[in-house]
Protein backbone atom coordinates (compact mmCIF):
# COMPACT_ATOMS: atom_id res chain seq x y z
CA UNK A 1 0.00 0.00 0.00
CA UNK A 2 2.83 2.23 0.61
CA UNK A 3 3.85 1.75 -2.92
CA UNK A 4 0.58 3.09 -4.02
CA UNK A 5 0.90 6.11 -1.79
CA UNK A 6 4.33 6.90 -3.14
CA UNK A 7 3.09 6.55 -6.65
CA UNK A 8 0.20 8.80 -5.83
CA UNK A 9 2.57 11.32 -4.25
CA UNK A 10 4.78 11.38 -7.29
CA UNK A 11 1.82 11.78 -9.52
CA UNK A 12 0.54 14.47 -7.15
CA UNK A 13 3.79 16.43 -7.36
CA UNK A 14 3.84 16.33 -11.10
CA UNK A 15 0.09 16.74 -11.36
CA UNK A 16 -0.12 20.07 -9.56
CA UNK A 17 2.14 21.98 -11.92
CA UNK A 18 0.53 20.38 -14.90
CA UNK A 19 -2.87 21.27 -13.60
CA UNK A 20 -1.98 24.96 -13.38
CA UNK A 21 -0.46 24.81 -16.80
CA UNK A 22 -3.58 23.16 -18.03
CA UNK A 23 -5.64 25.80 -16.34
CA UNK A 24 -3.53 28.57 -17.85
CA UNK A 25 -3.67 26.90 -21.26
CA UNK A 26 -7.45 26.52 -21.09
CA UNK A 27 -8.02 30.26 -20.57
CA UNK A 28 -6.12 31.30 -23.63
CA UNK A 29 -8.40 29.65 -26.19
CA UNK A 30 -11.45 30.87 -24.32
CA UNK A 31 -10.17 34.44 -24.28
CA UNK A 32 -9.14 34.15 -27.91
CA UNK A 33 -12.57 32.78 -28.84
CA UNK A 34 -14.20 35.59 -26.86
CA UNK A 35 -12.09 38.25 -28.59
CA UNK A 36 -12.75 36.74 -31.99
CA UNK A 37 -16.47 36.57 -31.17
CA UNK A 38 -16.50 40.18 -30.02
CA UNK A 39 -14.58 41.30 -33.12
CA UNK A 40 -16.92 39.30 -35.38
CA UNK A 41 -19.96 40.64 -33.50
CA UNK A 42 -18.59 44.19 -33.74
CA UNK A 43 -17.89 43.81 -37.46
CA UNK A 44 -21.31 42.29 -38.08
CA UNK A 45 -22.95 44.98 -35.90
CA UNK A 46 -21.19 47.80 -37.73
CA UNK A 47 -21.14 46.51 -41.31
CA UNK A 48 -23.78 43.82 -41.79
CA UNK A 49 -26.53 44.67 -39.30
CA UNK A 50 -27.21 48.18 -40.74
CA UNK A 51 -27.59 46.65 -44.20
CA UNK A 52 -29.96 43.99 -42.86
CA UNK A 53 -31.87 46.64 -40.88
CA UNK A 54 -31.96 48.92 -43.94
CA UNK A 55 -33.21 46.04 -46.09
CA UNK A 56 -35.92 45.22 -43.56
CA UNK A 57 -36.87 48.90 -43.31
CA UNK A 58 -36.96 49.22 -47.12
CA UNK A 59 -39.12 46.12 -47.32
CA UNK A 60 -41.42 47.49 -44.62
CA UNK A 61 -41.67 50.82 -46.50
CA UNK A 62 -42.35 48.98 -49.76
CA UNK A 63 -45.10 46.93 -48.11
CA UNK A 64 -46.60 50.12 -46.62
CA UNK A 65 -46.52 51.81 -50.04
CA UNK A 66 -48.15 48.76 -51.63
CA UNK A 67 -50.82 48.75 -48.92
CA UNK A 68 -51.42 52.48 -49.50
CA UNK A 69 -51.54 51.89 -53.26
CA UNK A 70 -53.98 49.04 -52.75
CA UNK A 71 -56.14 51.28 -50.53
CA UNK A 72 -56.08 54.03 -53.18
CA UNK A 73 -56.89 51.52 -55.91
CA UNK A 74 -59.75 50.17 -53.78
CA UNK A 75 -61.07 53.72 -53.23
CA UNK A 76 -60.76 54.44 -56.95
CA UNK A 77 -62.52 51.18 -57.78
CA UNK A 78 -65.26 52.03 -55.29
CA UNK A 79 -65.63 55.50 -56.83
CA UNK A 80 -65.64 54.03 -60.34
CA UNK A 81 -68.25 51.46 -59.29
CA UNK A 82 -70.41 54.21 -57.79
CA UNK A 83 -70.04 56.29 -60.97
CA UNK A 84 -70.90 53.23 -63.07
CA UNK A 85 -73.98 52.54 -60.95
CA UNK A 86 -75.04 56.21 -61.26
CA UNK A 87 -74.59 56.16 -65.02
CA UNK A 88 -76.43 52.82 -65.24
CA UNK A 89 -79.32 54.23 -63.20
CA UNK A 90 -79.33 57.32 -65.41
CA UNK A 91 -79.37 55.16 -68.53
CA UNK A 92 -82.25 53.11 -67.12
CA UNK A 93 -84.20 56.28 -66.33
CA UNK A 94 -83.50 57.62 -69.81
CA UNK A 95 -84.57 54.33 -71.40
CA UNK A 96 -87.76 54.29 -69.32
CA UNK A 97 -88.46 57.90 -70.31
CA UNK A 98 -87.90 57.00 -73.97
CA UNK A 99 -90.27 54.03 -73.65
CA UNK A 100 -92.93 56.21 -72.00
CA UNK A 101 -92.48 58.87 -74.71
CA UNK A 102 -92.65 56.24 -77.47
CA UNK A 103 -95.85 54.83 -75.96
CA UNK A 104 -97.35 58.32 -75.68
CA UNK A 105 -96.30 59.12 -79.26
CA UNK A 106 -97.79 55.86 -80.51
CA UNK A 107 -101.02 56.53 -78.61
CA UNK A 108 -101.17 60.09 -79.96
CA UNK A 109 -100.50 58.85 -83.49
CA UNK A 110 -103.23 56.23 -83.09
CA UNK A 111 -105.67 58.85 -81.80
CA UNK A 112 -104.75 61.18 -84.64
CA UNK A 113 -105.16 58.42 -87.21
CA UNK A 114 -108.51 57.40 -85.72
CA UNK A 115 -109.71 61.03 -85.71
CA UNK A 116 -108.53 61.43 -89.32
CA UNK A 117 -110.32 58.22 -90.33
CA UNK A 118 -113.50 59.29 -88.55
CA UNK A 119 -113.38 62.70 -90.27
CA UNK A 120 -112.78 60.98 -93.60
CA UNK A 121 -115.71 58.62 -92.99
CA UNK A 122 -117.98 61.54 -92.07
CA UNK A 123 -116.85 63.37 -95.20
CA UNK A 124 -117.45 60.27 -97.34
CA UNK A 125 -120.89 59.84 -95.74
CA UNK A 126 -121.78 63.48 -96.43
CA UNK A 127 -120.51 63.18 -100.00
CA UNK A 128 -122.50 59.97 -100.49
CA UNK A 129 -125.58 61.63 -99.02
CA UNK A 130 -125.11 64.61 -101.37
CA UNK A 131 -124.59 62.25 -104.30
CA UNK A 132 -127.70 60.30 -103.35
CA UNK A 133 -129.71 63.49 -102.93
CA UNK A 134 -128.40 64.78 -106.25
CA UNK A 135 -129.19 61.48 -107.98
CA UNK A 136 -132.60 61.46 -106.32
CA UNK A 137 -133.33 65.01 -107.50
CA UNK A 138 -132.13 64.13 -111.00
CA UNK A 139 -134.25 60.97 -111.01
CA UNK A 140 -137.28 62.90 -109.77
CA UNK A 141 -136.65 65.56 -112.40
CA UNK A 142 -136.33 62.89 -115.08
CA UNK A 143 -139.42 61.19 -113.76
CA UNK A 144 -141.35 64.46 -113.88
CA UNK A 145 -140.17 65.08 -117.40
CA UNK A 146 -141.20 61.59 -118.49
CA UNK A 147 -144.53 61.90 -116.69
CA UNK A 148 -145.18 65.24 -118.29
CA UNK A 149 -144.33 63.90 -121.72
CA UNK A 150 -146.49 60.88 -121.13
CA UNK A 151 -149.34 63.04 -119.89
CA UNK A 152 -148.98 65.29 -122.91
CA UNK A 153 -149.03 62.36 -125.27
CA UNK A 154 -152.07 60.92 -123.58
CA UNK A 155 -153.80 64.29 -123.54
CA UNK A 156 -152.94 64.82 -127.21
CA UNK A 157 -154.42 61.48 -128.12
CA UNK A 158 -157.47 62.19 -126.03
CA UNK A 159 -158.00 65.56 -127.62
CA UNK A 160 -157.05 64.15 -130.97
CA UNK A 161 -155.32 67.13 -131.90
CA UNK A 162 -151.75 67.86 -132.11
CA UNK A 163 -150.10 69.98 -129.48
CA UNK A 164 -147.37 72.32 -130.47
CA UNK A 165 -143.98 72.39 -128.82
CA UNK A 166 -144.93 75.52 -126.94
CA UNK A 167 -148.08 73.92 -125.61
CA UNK A 168 -146.06 70.87 -124.61
CA UNK A 169 -143.50 72.94 -122.71
CA UNK A 170 -146.26 74.85 -120.92
CA UNK A 171 -147.95 71.61 -119.90
CA UNK A 172 -144.62 70.16 -118.68
CA UNK A 173 -143.98 73.19 -116.53
CA UNK A 174 -147.49 73.07 -115.08
CA UNK A 175 -147.14 69.35 -114.36
CA UNK A 176 -143.78 69.91 -112.69
CA UNK A 177 -145.24 72.66 -110.56
CA UNK A 178 -148.12 70.41 -109.53
CA UNK A 179 -145.78 67.51 -108.73
CA UNK A 180 -143.46 69.82 -106.78
CA UNK A 181 -146.41 71.12 -104.76
CA UNK A 182 -147.67 67.58 -104.18
CA UNK A 183 -144.23 66.27 -103.06
CA UNK A 184 -143.74 69.14 -100.58
CA UNK A 185 -146.94 68.39 -98.79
Amino acid sequence: MRFLLLAAEEVGEHAAPQHTELMAANWLPAVTALVVFLLAFGFLYVKVWPKIAQGLEDRENKIRREIESAEQAREQATAALAEYERSLASAREEANAMIVKAKADAKAAGEQLRAHNEAHLVEMKLRATRDIDSAKAAAIGELHTQAAMLATDIAGKILAREITAEDQQRLINESLDELGTASRT
